[in-house]
């Protein structure tokens, strides 16, 4: 009996996890180093007008999440649709919108600087200089991390992960270098570090761009009216603020936790929260990567009713973010001084601080792994009202309430104690309502993260290798499955084709998973594999052992997308 292993899945996970981790660790490990760079060659103390204008970084990363990744969700549900105009659409819109709003956020930075950086360190006006000169080098490169980060979305969402993950890697090794130069060499403090990172984003923007020279490429720019670019626009931005909204609720706590610190604990405690926030760079490595590997593969399968495969994603994806977030905890947890050290902290007065800090905050990363993950898979499965509230919960009112209540209460250990309660409180709600969910449906959705089950008396799976023997043998054993079914010689025959002209068209395909759902009115066959581009609509009279002439007669509807790097098709018979 033939029955489904995921090997098909676990090599696409694969695939994707590699380079979508690695471009994850590129951004997020650079950003760290950058930190360590900057403490090291002009003290530790300037990372507080650092942290001071972290709001900014992550206003601009709600920006961009929320439309372009947001708009590569949507393009791969089209695709998975079949409509390739639609996606084109969602490319085009996305791209464009934030090429313009990037230009338009830095001149207005440009033109209000001072304000904004007396509005970032209103608790420590005394800041409000240093803010300055890093915020004016920082915000001319804007409009180059939102193109650059963007289309990597659109470009892993198209089947060439490697590309992101270059370009990525370049423009922070670019970033470090130029720290290097413009604060050693060239004695630029403050500004030189902004305007390094800068230089990074133009390099990686540059880079990226080859995409539009690739053959493979498979999303193109078209033109759209004015009224439909809006209503695009609209459905990405719905889509994507899910997800992006943890940085809109980030921007905001950041904001108002460096007020709190500022006021609790003076400049020695904005260090600590410096040192403590730019900590979560070596966790977001695995939750991004993750997350962002996870998201276009379970928003397809789940459009197309393949439950099983996304419990298997999920399932995969939450043992990588828990082992990674477990082992993070308890390293920072027991040695604390490992981070001291690396940010070069040795003013007496900040090291006591900064050790407590660090102590009491790294207890919560495994409840922000859990939160993270599941805030993109809601998204995923088009739950975004449930993806916004978790946001909301997790991101902005459980910490910024408990860290005023808190500190008010016991000074500020109450600030770092918060962010671990925000956690748990949030993961509660998700447990609540998963059981709230799962007893409406009637058990029809069930588990932590609310996935439907297949029918095993209506849905069979099937995994088989590029083998034309084992194609007909599972033609046969389908047929059988089917047995009383008036269309059952049918879907056998139509199976037959298909795997066979895959397998003939291919040198070689090590796994093809077939799902046969029986919807009482018609039977839907599903196909995937990982071979050359092969549409079965379209005959190919160059191929002498092709016989899809005879699928098409077969079945009464064949649709097919390349989507996520495979050939899916969709073979309708009805009963």
């Amino acid at each position: 009996m033939y029955e489904r292993n995921y090997e098909l899945l676990r090599s696409k996970f694969k695939e994707f996890f590699l380079p979508t981790l690695f471009t994850s660790m590129a951004g997020n490990i650079c950003l760290f180093v950058d930190g360590l760079i900057v403490s090291f060659l002009i003290g530790a103390g300037n990372l507080a007008p650092i942290q001071s204008v972290a709001p900014v970084i992550t206003f601009v990363n709600l920006i961009y999440w929320m439309i372009g990744l947001g708009g590569s969700v949507l393009c791969s549900v089209a695709k998975a649709e079949f409509d390739d105009e639609k996606s084109n659409s969602y490319f085009s819109v996305s791209i464009t919108s934030l090429l313009s709003i990037g230009i338009l956020i830095t001149i207005i930075g440009l033109l209000f600087s001072n304000n904004i950086a007396q509005l970032l360190c209103i608790s420590q006006p005394a800041l409000a200089p240093s803010v300055n000169q890093f915020f004016i080098a920082l915000i001319i490169g804007m409009p180059f991390l939102c193109y650059m980060m963007s289309l990597s979305y659109f470009i892993r969402a198209d089947g060439i992960p490697t590309l992101p993950f270059r370009a990525i890697l370049i423009a922070n090794i670019v970033n470090i270098c130029c720290d290097v130069i413009y604060i050693k060499y060239m004695g630029m403090g403050l500004s030189g570090a902004a305007l390094a990172t800068t230089t990074g984003y133009f390099v990686g923007s540059v880079i990226i761009s080859y995409y539009f020279f690739k053959s493979e490429r498979t999303l193109k720019f078209i033109r759209l009216k004015a009224a439909a670019l809006f209503s695009y626009l609209k459905e990405i931005v719905k889509s994507g603020f899910s997800s992006s909204s943890t940085q809109l609720y980030l921007t905001l706590k950041l904001f108002i936790i460096n007020i709190l610190v500022g006021m609790y604990i003076g400049k020695s405690g904005i260090v600590a929260f410096g040192i403590c926030y730019n900590s979560l760079f070596i966790l977001y490595i695995f939750l991004i990567g993750t997350a962002q590997t996870m998201s276009p593969i379970v928003s397809v399968y789940f459009k197309e009713e393949d439950y099983s495969g996304v419990g298997y994603i999920i399932g995969r994806s939450l043992k990588i973010v828990l082992a990674s977030s477990l082992a993070l905890s308890v390293l920072f947890v027991v040695c604390p001084q490992a981070l001291l050290l690396l940010y070069s902290v040795k003013d007496p007065s900040d090291v006591p601080i900064v050790l407590n800090a660090i102590r009491i905050f790294a207890v919560s990363y495994v409840g922000i792994a859990i939160t993270f993950l599941y805030t993109f898979y809601s998204q995923a499965i088009q739950k975004n009202q449930l993806s916004t509230i978790i946001s909301l919960l997790e991101g902005l009112i459980c910490p910024i309430g408990f860290a005023v209540i808190l500190s008010s209460m016991i000074g500020g250990n109450g600030i770092w104690i918060s962010f671990t309660i925000a956690e748990v409180v949030t993961i509660i709600f998700i447990f609540a309502y998963s059981r709230y969910f799962n007893r409406k449906t009637d058990g029809e959705y069930s588990g932590f993260f609310i996935n439907k089950h297949n029918d095993d008396e209506k849905v069979f799976e099937h995994t088989i290798k590029g083998d034309v023997k084992e194609a007909v043998n599972l033609s046969r054993e389908v047929q059988n499955y089917l047995s009383g079914n008036k269309s059952a010689a049918l879907v056998s025959l139509a199976i037959e084709e298909m795997l066979v002209n895959i397998i003939n068209t291919n040198e070689k395909v090590d796994s093809i998973d077939v799902i046969v759902r029986d919807n009482d009115e018609d039977i839907l066959i599903s196909i995937k594999d990982t071979g050359v581009d092969f549409n079965p609509v379209i005959e190919n009279e160059d191929l002498k052992f092709d016989s899809i002439s005879v699928l098409n007669n077969i079945a009464d509807k064949i649709d097919y997308s390349r989507v996520l790097g495979l050939n899916s098709t969709v073979i309708t018979i009805k009963n």
